[in-house]
């Protein structure tokens, strides 16, 4: 099982991060499949003001790039889904150039 700790800012508008929640309240069924199908197994995500950290336990097989654009061609609900969270969204300023959810690197472990 390969693990993921991902992190990106919601934008800093009240009404946006609570339509983000409202969503995720209520995550569409297909998008909930897709995730799955491409291998994700747990994703969990936190918010602390506007930043959100994102969990993800995937099977071994699992790669990102390759899995999530899969996600993404898989279902037209998919992308549109992505392309909403998108539009609520912001890179955090330490992710890479072309980097939307920027990849943490674990530190510790128990």
């Amino acid at each position: 099982m390969k693990q993921y700790g991902r992190t990106i800012n919601l934008k800093n508008d009240p009404q946006t991060i609570e339509r983000y929640l409202e969503h995720h309240r209520a995550i569409w069924p297909e998008v909930e499949r897709g995730l799955k199908a491409i291998g994700i197994q747990r994703m969990l995500i936190w918010k602390l003001g506007r930043q959100l950290f994102m969990f993800m336990e995937t099977i071994d097989e699992f790669e990102p790039d390759r899995d999530f654009a899969r996600y993404e061609a898989a279902n037209p609900r998919n992308r549109e889904w992505q392309d909403l969270m998108a539009s609520m969204q912001e890179p955090v300023p330490d992710a890479q150039p072309n980097e939307w959810w920027a990849e943490m690197k674990l530190v510790f472990k128990i």
